[in-house]
């Protein structure tokens, strides 16, 4: 029996022997890694809040402190505008309960809504200007005709009522139902221009409850006023039909025109007005 033979086995080439024996080395981390990490999450989630509330509270006292000094009364009223139906003083006394407010206290918005109640008055604008005035700009109504014998009608076809009429009668009268204020209102703007360049202006213009036009001229240059049916539906066609005839035929007769009616379909029909009858002779007085 042959001896077992040990063999010494040589290492690899490029490999480091590896020691033996209970007593192994392991290779050393650094410090930093063996160690835990502190956890900065919580503080960093923290801080943002803590922060804002700091804020919040310093600018608060802040305000408070300040607010006395800011906070002035109201001293000076400003009202911008061209007025012609309504006076500043008007105006100061519509809004003399607002003004015994401060600066920051005043109520804007029921100021303005105050002043918009005022007949003549169709816009307001009210603003604060630092550190102790209001300033007020104001829009007047444009009365272009009255609607029917008790208010007038703006450019925009809305009824306000003024306290005094007496002063607007050379003002077109228009009539309607209540819901048609503004289709009527353009309908006069739309008839007036194409009566214009012949001379005519509306003095009256009517819709009525079942949906007839009658319309009225004024007496101008073109001669006495006139009365136009124009019935329903179709006014432009209508009144263009006219001026068509009127330039043709009426023209030299419009001085014996009563009236007109435009609501064939095809034509129109003339009514006369009646001759005037002379007055009576009177008669002589003998003198001594």
């Amino acid at each position: 029996m042959q001896g077992a033979s040990l063999r010494h086995q040589q290492p690899a080439p490029g490999r480091k022997p590896v020691p033996r024996g209970a007593s192994r080395m392991v290779a050393k981390e650094p410090m930093s890694v063996r160690l835990p990490k502190a956890n900065f999450g919580f503080l960093k989630a923290l801080f943002w809040p803590v922060l804002l509330v700091a804020l919040g509270f310093g600018t608060y006292e802040g305000a408070q402190r300040l607010m006395p000094y800011a906070d002035r009364p109201i001293t000076k009223i400003n009202v911008q505008g061209d007025l012609s139906y309504i006076s500043q003083q008007a105006v100061q006394q519509r809004i003399a309960p607002y003004v015994a407010a401060s600066f920051f206290t005043i109520d804007l918005a029921s100021m303005r809504a105050e002043l918009e109640t005022m007949p003549w008055i169709a816009h307001a604008e009210v603003r604060r200007v630092w550190p102790d005035q209001v300033v007020i700009r104001l829009e007047e109504q444009l009365p272009v005709a009255r609607w029917g014998d008790e208010a007038l009608l703006n450019n925009q076809g809305e009824a306000f009522t003024p306290r005094e009429l007496a002063n607007y009668e050379h003002l077109p009268q228009l009539f309607g139902p209540q819901r048609a204020q503004q289709q009527v209102m353009q309908q006069y703007q739309v008839l007036s221009q194409m009566l214009r360049p012949m001379g005519f202006s509306i003095a009256r213009l009517e819709l009525r409850e079942r949906g007839s036009w009658f319309l009225t001229t004024g007496a101008g240059s073109a001669g006495p006023g006139i009365e136009l049916l124009l019935g329903r539906g179709a006014l432009v066609e209508k009144m263009r039909r006219f001026i068509a005839i009127y330039d043709k035929t009426l023209k030299e007769q419009i001085t014996n025109i009563a009236r007109i009616d435009l609501r064939y379909a095809n034509g129109l029909a003339v009514g006369w007005r009646e001759p005037a009858t002379p007055e009576a002779a009177q008669p002589a007085v003998a003198k001594n």
